[in-house]
């Protein structure tokens, strides 16, 4: 997920413009302090919650590996919070059909409970928030 930085040009930036960068970060922080909250209210970590999500919303069943890239966090990390995920009985490890040495992921019928009370509270808010994001694209975009 992570690009290589490219050295940046010298640009001309205007107010216009860190307001613009500002606003985004604000509407960006509002969305991720809102979804916080509902992980919490429902009994999960954020990166439990996060965790949940990526190996949910995966092509296929993702192995830790996948989901250490997902998250971007360190391999030995992600099998912490698998442990601590598995314990809990929100996800399964499974041994890959194709390969017997990979292990996958998926998530239970109760992590799947969990992760649709956050994420139908988590869709609202960005309904809520849709317009507000449309209008600084619209900005960006000029």
């Amino acid at each position: 997920m992570s690009r290589p930085r490219q050295p940046v040009s010298r640009i001309e930036m205007t107010l216009d413009d860190y307001r613009l960068l500002s606003d985004f970060r604000y509407l960006l922080r509002q969305f991720f302090v809102f979804s916080e909250q509902e992980a919490r209210a429902a009994g999960l970590t954020v990166q439990q919650h996060r965790a949940l999500l990526a190996i949910k919303a995966f092509d296929g069943q993702p192995s830790i590996g996948d989901l250490a890239e997902r998250l971007v966090i360190r391999h030995n990390s992600a099998v912490g919070l698998v442990d601590r995920l598995v314990q809990a009985g929100f996800v399964t490890r499974n041994a890959d059909r194709a390969d017997r040495r990979r292990m996958t992921l998926a998530v239970t019928a109760r992590g799947e409970k969990k992760l649709l009370t956050i994420s139908g509270a988590n869709r609202q808010e960005l309904r809520r928030l849709a317009p507000l994001l449309a209008t600084l694209v619209a900005r960006l975009e000029r």
